[in-house]
């Protein structure tokens, strides 16, 4: 059953939902509220043209109005530009049909589209690596753009901060890529705890089997493959020339390179945020909303396997610590990521990228626990609440929430539907509010606060095992770690400022 609810209702609930993020604009766009179906159509841009960027937001800016495409690799605007007759690698002909490609504008640099073409878009789709997030995102702000950016938000937490001061400064419509945050499965886990159907939650388990680290030394440096645009990928990062992620042997004996672009910056400190930054903003989504968390109060990797200086770790254990809010008391949370102890370290060219075997995934003992006893598979990615009165899981993008045993499950009365829910798809909600709707359910208000808990474990990545980073949070700083400052507010090369 749904609870009728008036306008002012709604904003009331969302706001006491909040916990230390208030206000109505953290929360899901009801589309009985968006606005009327818009007069004209949005011209668009999409920012980094592979991935999620060809598969998802070509369709999307291609539904509007698409005007430009901006990637640093050749090959992929040739691919992304190739007529609708063609096989488009976004796998939806209907949505690109309409696209006359060879008058949509390429670029290799987003600050060049946006000096040749301010003035005529609306709206912008950011899938690049997590390093350029913030730059692109500011500047279109700045500009009164809308902004949907791909997870994590940002590459720091300063810019975390930053993004959700343009978006309010500048009034634009904002959305984050966690696309589970727009799913029945995210409302119902919240709808439950607060209910009390486990009772108080103090511990969350999260995991992931996400291996988006590395070992050893950085590679020796090597050509820049032909088409790819090595400064502007760099872009605000410290320069370095180019070299590939890592040299592989299969197990045939042959050799195999694998290279920083397209995906394996990930892996690397001045680029991306480990498996952590490619997962924890799907994963940890639900217990970021569901238990109110604002501030942790300290956060330590207390377990680390592999990384370097540069790299980050290919498997791990980290800990936050979360104060008491309003009536629920102090939580830990708990992540796990790639390899467990003992498993080898060093990727092969049999390996899949980025990803762990189930036999050498490093999962909470508890998990490993009720797989056993209650014969079920929790999948390799999810998150467990533990409660005083029980359990409940949620896989990658908290879709499937279920109470364990299945029996108590059952058993548990169904929560009345507290929070309003989204029509259509996590993109159709950015684009709603980008007509005038409501604010989209996972704008940057929110989502900044999200990925800033993310980005204090990267931060524990850096500090290394067993050393407890203690986090002032509304002065932005490591309190007993200055040292880590420079990973805060990372530095910004000279023509990438904002």
């Amino acid at each position: 059953m749904t609870l009728p609810m008036t306008r002012r209702s709604f904003l009331k609930t969302a706001a006491l939902g909040a916990g230390a993020a208030t206000g109505s604009s953290l929360f899901c766009a009801p589309s009985i509220f968006a606005a009327g179906k818009p007069s004209s159509k949005l011209a668009t841009v999409v920012i980094g043209c592979g991935g999620r960027g060809a598969t998802f937001h070509i369709p999307a800016a291609a539904g509007e109005r698409l005007v430009a495409l901006v990637d640093v690799d050749d090959k992929r605007l040739e691919i992304a530009a190739r007529p609708p007759k063609a096989k488009h690698p976004a796998g939806d002909e209907k949505k690109v049909a309409g696209v006359d490609f060879s008058r949509v504008k390429r670029f290799t640099d987003y600050r060049k589209m946006f000096d040749k073409m301010g003035k005529e878009i609306d709206a912008v789709f950011i899938a690049t690596p997590n390093h350029h997030h913030a730059p692109i995102s500011l500047m279109a702000m700045q500009l009164g753009k809308h902004v949907y950016c791909e997870k994590p938000l940002c590459h720091d937490v300063s810019e975390a901060r930053r993004m959700a001061e343009f978006a309010a400064k500048y009034k634009v419509a904002t959305q984050m890529g966690n696309q589970g945050h727009s799913c029945e499965g995210m409302r119902r886990l919240c709808e439950y705890i607060w209910a009390g159907a486990i009772g108080k939650v103090t511990t969350v388990y999260t995991w992931s089997n996400r291996a988006n680290g590395g070992v050893g030394p950085r590679p020796a440096a090597t050509p820049v493959p032909k088409g790819l645009h090595w400064d502007e990928w760099i872009g605000p990062a410290p320069y370095r020339e180019h070299h590939p992620d890592t040299i592989v042997k299969a197990k045939d004996g042959t050799t195999k390179v694998v290279e920083l672009h397209p995906h394996e910056w990930h892996n690397w400190h001045d680029f991306g945020n480990g498996s952590l930054g490619n997962m924890g903003c799907h994963i940890i989504d639900g217990a970021f909303w569901a238990l109110k968390l604002g501030h942790a109060a300290s956060v330590e990797a207390e377990e680390v396997i592999g990384g370097s200086d540069e790299r980050y770790p290919v498997g791990t254990r980290i800990r936050w610590d979360f104060p008491a809010r309003g009536d629920m008391p102090p939580v830990k949370l708990y992540w796990f990521d790639g390899k467990k102890k003992g498993a080898k370290m060093e990727l092969d060219a049999n390996d899949v990228p980025g990803s762990v075997a189930a036999g050498s995934q490093n999962l909470p003992p508890l998990v490993e626990e009720l797989e056993k006893k209650y014969k079920i598979k929790l999948g390799g990615n999810g998150a467990l609440y533990v409660g005083d009165k029980g359990v409940i899981w949620s896989d990658t993008y908290c879709m499937s929430v279920r109470i364990i045993p299945e029996s108590q499950h059952k058993a548990t009365p169904v929560p009345r539907k507290t929070l309003l829910r989204i029509t259509g798809s996590h993109t159709d909600d950015f684009l709603r509010a980008c007509h005038g709707g409501e604010p989209a359910c996972s704008n940057f208000a929110y989502a900044a606060r999200l990925t800033e808990v993310v980005l204090l474990g990267s931060l524990a990545y850096i500090a290394g095992p067993g050393k407890k980073i203690e986090w002032d949070g509304p002065g932005m700083k490591c309190a007993n770690m200055p040292e880590l400052e420079r990973w805060v507010k990372c530095p910004v090369r000279k023509g990438w400022e904002v």
